[in-house]
């Protein structure tokens, strides 16, 4: 079972693919090096980031990856791969928690938050907290969205 563990406000710190999950991914990687050279060029990243995360990845991102690969390799390596997708599912997870909190301080489902919907939120969860750090928190979450 794959395991996730965050704390409040924190990038997630421990996650794990379950084995099902892994072997899934070095047999992306495998359908995906058709001639078995051992390693994925560009287009073979394009097709397994397809195949597991459902969309084509930008020249940007294409582009990102394969800068960060070994120099002397002709391409993406079985650990490099699994390092990449590993890091992408963590991403994923964390955007989808991120998610789900705002949801939940999303009240009136607007898509957007008051700071009346910050405090009720607070209120509840942290009850003793002063009206002064939950307009501050507010205030750098806003500050945050603008950056």
């Amino acid at each position: 079972m794959a395991m996730f563990c965050s704390q409040a406000g924190a990038r997630p710190r421990t996650w794990e693919a379950s084995p099902p999950e892994h072997k899934k991914w070095v047999e992306v990687f495998k359908a995906c090096d058709e001639d078995n050279k051992g390693y994925l060029s560009r287009e073979d990243f394009k097709v397994a980031v397809v195949m597991l995360f459902g969309y084509k990845p930008s020249k940007i991102e294409a582009d990102s990856v394969m800068s960060s690969v070994d120099p002397n390799t002709s391409g993406i390596r079985l650990k490099e791969f699994l390092d990449i997708v590993r890091k992408k599912k963590e991403a994923q997870l964390y955007r989808n928690e991120v998610r789900h909190i705002f949801t939940a301080f999303d009240r009136h489902y607007r898509g957007y938050l008051t700071l009346e919907d910050f405090k009720k939120a607070f209120k509840q969860v942290a009850p003793k907290l002063s009206e002064r750090i939950i307009l501050e928190v507010f205030r750098f979450h806003i500050y945050v969205m603008d950056q």
